[in-house]
């Protein structure tokens, strides 16, 4: 779109006044108007901007494809650019989001120019992630969800059947956990669940998955090792709970847990339902102990 000078000057008033950020930059990429709405998002001063390249907004590692975009924007022959969303920083190196749309024009001296029209979206893209986090995470321990976690079960089924490498799994619960509650109230009870899963997270192996299958109950994912190890490894993690009591509310943790081991050809629910089985007997041989299941124990050490 080619612009005469009265046009381009009408076009400056109207930027300038735009409640939405609005830049104008040469085919080179460098500024060459901003308007204050846009100088109050990134924190510069008017001064500071112009003459310099637009890619000063862009996290450095994006620089060199939005300058390569930009040429291609520049060359040519769509007038308007597609609306993006693009990670920028203000002067304060605070990561922001943005929904940007371009145009390009051309002036009376036939110079190529890019208008740039940003939209603040920092808020809602943090809701949106916040959002997404939650639909697979439980939000009182930041600990995967049921949904989530049953999900992956399935996935470290079907990775240890195509390279027949063990997998165990555990559920386990906090004993007595109702008389925190009735005892101490429901927000202590939040703060020792969320205790519990940082001891028990802190105990695990990095590649291990915890998951709160809800309330004071968990699943235990531990891929690559076989029941014994898998009980090893539960005992560890029993045995931190109960090594140091809380302070508030004082108290001390204890975890009944049942362990199995994944056999090739069975479902998540049979995997589940043994280790559930395990778990009860736990709980009905006098809690805060780690059973396995009562299948011949092929990864126990003899």
């Amino acid at each position: 779109m080619t612009l005469p000078p009265e046009r381009f000057d009408n076009m400056a008033r109207v930027i300038h006044a735009a409640p939405i950020g609005i830049c104008v930059t040469d085919a080179e990429g460098r500024f060459e108007m901003v308007n204050p709405a846009y100088c109050e998002f990134y924190g510069y001063r008017e001064e500071e901007l112009l003459g310099r390249h637009f890619t000063l907004m862009v996290p450095e590692a994006n620089r060199t494809i939005l300058h390569e975009l930009h040429e291609r924007f520049i060359a040519g022959e769509d007038d308007e650019e597609l609306a993006q969303e693009w990670e920028v920083h203000g002067k304060d190196g605070e990561l922001r989001n943005i929904l940007a749309r371009a145009a390009r024009i051309i002036d009376a001296d036939g110079a190529v120019k890019k208008v740039t029209f940003v939209v603040d979206i920092t808020e809602r893209k943090g809701m949106e992630q916040r959002l997404e986090f939650l639909a697979r995470h439980d939000e009182l321990t930041g600990l995967l969800n049921r949904r989530a976690g049953l999900a992956l079960l399935e996935e470290e089924i079907a990775r240890s059947q195509r390279y027949a490498t063990p997998l165990c799994v555990a559920t386990c619960d906090l004993d007595h956990f109702k008389r925190v509650n009735d005892r101490h109230g429901h927000a202590a009870g939040d703060a020792v669940l969320r205790e519990a899963a940082s001891r028990m997270r802190s105990t695990l192996r990095q590649h291990d998955h915890l998951v709160r299958m809800g309330g004071e109950e968990f699943m235990v994912v531990l891929p690559g090792i076989a029941r014994y190890e898998g009980w090893r490894a539960m005992e560890r993690l029993r045995l931190r709970l109960a090594a140091t009591p809380l302070e508030e509310p004082p108290l001390t943790l204890t975890l009944s847990a049942g362990v199995t081991e994944f056999t090739a050809g069975e479902s998540a629910d049979a995997v589940m339902e043994r280790a559930d089985q395990a778990l009860y007997r736990a709980k009905r041989e006098g809690r805060n102990r780690v059973l396995e299941d009562e299948l011949p124990a092929m990864g126990k050490a003899t």
